[in-house]
């Protein structure tokens, strides 16, 4: 029962850490969709985010713990399955009951890991490095440019292209499922399975739109 108990903790507690990462993804996808309206906007917001102290030394640390505490609880679970099934059948058709997405989220889960790496080495840690080693004067216009910049190559477009795509994948069943791993079952269930289907599809296509905007409109 203990280990009953333990198991259910550990779906809940990556369930609720999904389910934080999902907003962080929302507001991410909107403050960088600006970007193929209005780079002076894109500007001003990337700034206010930049030195805002509540969102670097408050909300920014919390986001970092969220994504290792998410990916770490990943892998728990996934050893934790495996262990669980002692037998190994001669076959399984694993495709007539579950979803591609569903049956290798660990998969997905690893390459959107690498993907972070990625990401971070592009744009957090140069924002580091210009912000509090570097130490120069704030410039508001820089934000854009640097951006930009980073969807000149096609290899790079196109990694993040991928990167979004499977990120869809693995939120196609992680949103969807986070509902039932915290108990989420009354009238309004198919509602927000519903929403967290189109939300794995409609977030992760708006980055692949500001990748490929911002790499064909290179002047």
């Amino acid at each position: 029962m203990a280990l009953l108990k333990s198991s259910i903790a550990r779906k809940v507690a990556m369930a609720l850490s999904g389910l934080f990462l999902i907003s962080f993804l929302l507001l991410h996808v909107s403050l960088n969709m600006v970007s193929v309206f209005s780079e002076s906007v894109f500007n001003s917001i990337s700034h206010f985010m930049g030195y805002n102290p509540l969102v670097q030394f408050v909300m920014q640390p919390i986001l970092a713990f969220g994504v290792i505490f998410h990916f770490i609880m990943g892998f728990v679970l996934e050893i934790q399955n495996r262990n669980s099934r002692p037998i190994n059948y001669a076959k399984n058709n694993g495709a007539a009951n579950s979803s591609w997405s569903s049956r290798n989220m660990i998969i997905s889960g690893l390459v959107i890991l690498a993907f972070f790496g990625l990401h971070f080495y592009d744009f957090w840690f140069p924002e580091l490095g210009y912000k509090y080693f570097q130490c120069n004067t704030p410039d508001e216009t820089r934000y854009y440019g640097e951006l930009v910049h980073k969807f000149q190559s096609p290899a790079r477009t196109a990694i993040y292209c991928v990167s979004f795509f499977l990120l869809g994948l693995h939120l196609w069943h992680g949103f969807a499922s986070s509902f039932q791993s915290v108990g989420f079952n009354n009238k309004y269930s198919r509602a927000l399975r519903q929403f967290a289907y189109a939300f794995a599809v409609v977030v992760p296509l708006g980055f692949i739109i500001i990748a490929l905007f911002h790499h064909f409109n290179q002047a």
